[in-house]
């Protein structure tokens, strides 16, 4: 099959969830159909990413770049318009008219389209080719978690996107033949009469790269990620200032590493004597091989956890909120342990460092989890069964 696929990033390196969702997909279905990969980029693409991912995309690997001085006017733009800034950001006309050529030229039997940022896109031809939406997260429900905790002067912008969102996550919905999610709790966020109809499709993990290795242990906690992005940055903070010092009252050398790309100013200030924060990683691995317990404290956010996935495959012992393990679904006290307030989880820590054979089964039985529940070909399978529909 031709198969076009839309994405609102160049899927390599992995450093973001949205790019290794689609570099996993991608690698899955080139096997199987003959990819024409439209993505664009607010970054420079080094030659190594194009290196990664050109080989999957036979039928045509095509980028287009957004510049700061177009993205501020399409922002506008969406202002007055009444779209979500999450789309205006991405929408560029000039790429409209790169891809309609595209699409023109390689005459595609289906196209995959993932996130709804990506969506205005398509809006023109709905109806006209069959198409299938990844919705992946809800954005609406993460903007609406965002304006609760955020400062009063900034709430009723982040409501009025979170509303905005919501609206168009509903009317997106009818463009599109198949939809996509990434959890059943996620489905039952979108506000559509038919989201039952929307398909879940999870993320895997590739066990053969994320592996138990021995190590020396130099931190007692780690916890990773895009740490730009704002349900990451708040679970950090919330980590290194509300659950570390309760835990070092039992634990007093703890210390935690905070590991990932481009650092907010407000998880670099987190910076301490008992707090490293290591910035972009070549290989997270080495993070991970060298704490003991891996934290995740998330408060906000939509989605799949994939640091707890990749924690959970090198056979860490976990300890995460509700919020998160929803996604996962993992047993509590099984697989993992799930609190929710500081004081719940800094007990939930000092449990796995004071007992290590405890620690070590935990983790073993969430190694056994991951393995067994979240595979890339057999969710991505799902996916391509849709295609053929």
């Amino acid at each position: 099959m031709k198969l076009l696929v839309l994405l609102s990033r160049f899927p390599y390196p992995l450093d973001k969830g949205d790019k290794l969702r689609a570099f996993h997909q991608l690698r899955y279905l080139a096997r199987h159909h003959e990819i024409c990969l439209f993505a664009l980029t607010d970054e420079d693409v080094p030659q190594s990413a194009y290196e990664a991912v050109e080989p999957l995309c036979a039928g045509g690997l095509h980028v287009h770049r957004l510049r700061r001085p177009g993205i501020a006017r399409n922002m506008a733009r969406a202002l007055a318009t009444g779209r979500p800034f999450q789309v205006g950001y991405f929408y560029d006309k000039a790429a409209q008219d790169k891809l309609d050529e595209v699409r023109r030229q390689f005459q595609p039997e289906h196209i995959y389209c993932q996130l709804i940022r990506m969506a205005e896109y398509l809006r023109p031809i709905a109806g006209q080719v069959p198409m299938t939406l990844d919705y992946m997260d809800v954005f609406s429900k993460g903007m609406e978690r965002r304006a609760e905790k955020a400062p009063a002067w900034q709430r009723p912008v982040f409501a009025l996107e979170a509303a905005r969102l919501r609206a168009y996550e509903a009317a997106a919905f009818e463009w599109f033949r198949h939809h996509t999610i990434i959890s059943t709790q996620d489905r039952e966020l979108i506000d559509h009469p038919r989201r039952e109809d929307i398909h879940v499709v999870l993320n895997g993990i590739d066990t053969r790269f994320f592996r138990p290795v021995q190590v020396r242990k130099e931190y007692e906690l780690l916890f990773c990620g895009n740490m730009s992005y704002h349900p990451n940055v708040d679970a950090a903070v919330f980590l290194a200032e509300e659950i570390l010092p309760l835990v070092r009252r039992a634990h007093p050398r703890a210390r935690l590493l905070i590991a990932g790309t481009t650092p907010a100013a407000r998880v670099q200030a987190l910076a301490s004597e008992c707090v490293t924060i290591s910035g972009w990683l070549a290989d997270i691995r080495e993070a991970y091989a060298t704490a003991r317990v891996f934290v995740a404290p998330m408060r906000t956010g939509t989605g799949l956890q994939n640091k707890l996935l990749e924690a959970m495959a090198m056979r860490l012992p976990c300890v995460t909120t509700p919020l998160a393990n929803n996604a996962l679904r993992g047993t509590p006290g099984e697989h993992l342990l799930v609190a929710q307030s500081a004081a719940e989880l800094a007990a939930s820590i000092s449990e796995l460092l004071s007992k290590s054979a405890h620690a070590d089964a935990l983790a073993r039985r969430g190694l056994a989890f991951v393995s067994e529940h979240y595979n890339w070909d057999a969710a991505t399978s799902r996916l391509d069964a849709l295609f053929r529909k």
